[in-house]
């Protein structure tokens, strides 16, 4: 088993997350959009959301700022957090806007909020877990997508549920992190998704 569980830390790496959202979003919202609308914003989050962090990863690991994808040490995660922030706040003003995808909109801003939450807590010298983070928001927002759609999605949100139990086995399996690490990721991952529920549900 503790073979098998590393798997779960990759599968749900929290680069994946926001693809996955837009998958749910798309595959069962109901949404009035066009496969062309569709294709953009599917490219744009890929681009977004994992090459170009993936790209100032391989930049950052060449100047010996960073030592995994993982970002094991709490020390390396102020760049690439920082980082992703920038780049969320780039896609809600640019690209993911109130006007045209609004449960997106709110999805990425609620992960914009909580990236900086994780930030605080860098610079406080505390490791959150960002695939909890990640696990959990994603659930939240399925969730959200299948009582604002009136979509019956207890398969999804089963396995959602299970993902989350298996990331953290992961990440324990692993030793990336302690209980109390995935507490408080799960925390910051929930909370902003659920608080900003009310503005599209």
């Amino acid at each position: 088993m503790n073979k098998i569980l590393p798997l779960f830390s990759y599968l749900f790496h929290p680069l994946f997350i926001s693809v996955y959202a837009v998958l749910v979003f798309f595959f069962f919202g109901h949404s009035y959009f066009s496969y062309p609308q569709i294709y953009l914003v599917v490219i744009q989050i890929v681009i977004i959301t994992i090459f170009i962090p993936i790209t100032f990863y391989y930049f950052l690991l060449s100047l010996g700022k960073v030592d995994s994808v993982m970002l094991s040490q709490t020390s390396q995660r102020k760049i690439p957090l920082l980082i992703h922030a920038v780049l969320l706040f780039i896609l809600i003003k640019k690209s993911i806007t109130i006007a045209d995808f609004p449960e997106l909109y709110f999805f990425f801003l609620a992960s914009l909020i909580s990236t900086f939450l994780a930030l605080i807590m860098v610079f406080l010298k505390f490791k959150v877990s960002l695939h909890m983070i990640g696990t959990t928001a994603l659930t939240v927002f399925t969730i959200g997508v299948s009582l604002h759609y009136h979509t019956r999605l207890i398969v999804v949100i089963f396995i959602l549920i299970m993902a989350n139990g298996l990331v953290a086995s992961s990440r324990l399996a692993m030793n990336a992190h302690t209980r109390t690490e995935l507490v408080f990721g799960s925390i910051i991952g929930i909370l902003p998704q659920a608080a900003l529920l009310y503005f599209w549900l």
